[in-house]
């Protein structure tokens, strides 16, 4: 995921108390930092899946023009013009993009990128129209601290009646796992703390959503769609949803969370390409996003865990989310719990 938001963080601070302060705040200047960077560009799933989707479809890009949405280093504007696009045009409002044109020159393609620092909303582009446009939108959750919404508009404002988006597919998926021991230490801990009662931060940190990369063997039930994205066709109000679930437990055990991740795929492309952030597969940067239930769920093969989850923007900065989980199991009441991540 790269940057595409226009508030600084020295502005923010200049002009907000630091308790008022989001992540929205911090967001921009966080990706003028190589370090974030090299954690993504050695995500060996997410760049490869972008390479292979591009560079292995030459006949999708020879001679197109391409927009890059967050275009960061400029990695995935340098596989655009490696595949035979005419122009490519990439767009960040991070100070990263400085860096960017650096590598754009010593690569030798500066006569085919043509890179824009600014906001999209408000940035002046070399053309009008487009017939790709590739980003790495994704963040944690999918979307938490995600420009989805900034690659509809691009979609809406630039890209060619039939033109592709790279990648057009995104699922989210929900499982429910055990996680015992890690619950005690994250969660339970608070209970007594040198022998003082923190328990009032228990709570808090029930609703904080962890982010950490979870064994297949902790999951204890079948995983569940809970979201589908068509890029081709998605509005920014599907961001906002509300969806049931249904979990099928797949052996006799305890559940202390449920779990989410996501696939992407590229479906627009010959030989499809695709990678899955859950716990079954190979490591990326995203992990699984964990959120801890309050008390422990007993379960038994065949039971069902049903309910309905909630995500929505937070309204004051829309790239943190507001999520809610409702669940029951047969013959028990049902519990709701809210959740921020932020």
């Amino acid at each position: 995921m790269n940057p595409e938001i226009s508030s600084a963080p020295n502005q923010a601070a200049a002009s907000l108390g630091l308790h008022d302060m989001t992540s929205k705040d911090y967001y921009a200047d966080s990706y003028a930092h190589f370090g974030i960077h090299e954690e993504m560009l050695k995500d060996s799933v997410r760049t490869g899946s972008y390479r292979s989707a591009i560079v292995n479809n030459p006949h999708l890009f020879k001679g197109k023009t391409v927009l890059d949405v967050g275009c960061g280093t400029g990695i995935l504007s340098m596989f655009a013009a490696k595949a035979g696009a005419s122009l490519v045009v990439g767009i960040d409002m991070s100070n990263i993009i400085d860096q960017a044109q650096k590598i754009i020159e010593a690569n030798g393609f500066k006569n085919t990128i043509t890179l824009v620092k600014g906001k999209l909303e408000d940035a002046e582009l070399p053309i009008q129209q487009f017939d790709i446009i590739i980003s790495e939108w994704m963040g944690y959750f999918l979307l938490y601290e995600s420009m989805l919404d900034t690659v509809l508009l691009a979609r809406d404002r630039y890209l060619k009646p039939g033109g592709l988006i790279f990648p057009d597919n995104a699922t989210l998926y929900l499982a429910a796992i055990e996680d015992q021991d890690y619950k005690e230490e994250k969660i339970n801990f608070w209970d007594n703390v040198y022998g003082f009662d923190y328990s009032c931060i228990k709570d808090i940190a029930l609703r904080e959503p962890l982010v950490d990369t979870v064994d297949l063997k902790s999951v204890v039930t079948d995983p569940c769609m809970i979201k589908h994205i068509d890029l081709t066709t998605a509005k920014k109000e599907d961001l906002t949803f509300e969806v049931p679930f249904s979990l099928t437990a797949t052996r006799n055990d305890y559940v202390h969370a449920f779990l989410a991740w996501f696939d992407i795929s590229f479906e627009c492309t010959h030989k499809k390409v695709r990678f899955s952030t859950g716990p079954h597969a190979q490591y990326t940067h995203w992990k699984q996003t964990v959120f801890y239930t309050p008390s422990t769920i007993t379960v038994s093969e065949g039971d069902t865990i049903t309910g309905q989850l909630t995500c929505a923007p937070n309204e004051r900065n829309n790239r943190d989310l507001d999520i809610s989980i409702k669940y029951e199991t047969m013959g028990d009441p049902s519990t709701t719990m809210s959740y921020k991540m932020s």
